[in-house]
C-alpha cells in the first residue's frame, strides 16, 4: 500500500488466515519488519491482540 494503510483497513498483503504473505522476504515493508512482539502490543492471546490492534488504529486514524 504506497500510500500507507487507513486505519480499519486491513492490509492488503494479508491472507485469508490474517497472516502475512510477505513474512520473511525483502519486499516486505520496513515498517512491519520493524514491529517487534511485546507483552504491550499483543497481549496474551490472539483475541487481545487483534483488541488492541483495532484501538490503535482507532486511535491514530485521523480526524
Amino acid at each position: 500500500m504506497p500510500q500507507g494503510k487507513p486505519a480499519g483497513v486491513p492490509c492488503v498483503q494479508l491472507d485469508p488466515h490474517g497472516r502475512c504473505r510477505l513474512f520473511g522476504r525483502p519486499e516486505r515493508p520496513a515498517v512491519c519488519a520493524s514491529l517487534q512482539p511485546a507483552q504491550e502490543m499483543c497481549g496474551a492471546d490472539r483475541h487481545q491482540a487483534l483488541a488492541r490492534i483495532a484501538w490503535l488504529e482507532r486511535a491514530t486514524a485521523p480526524g
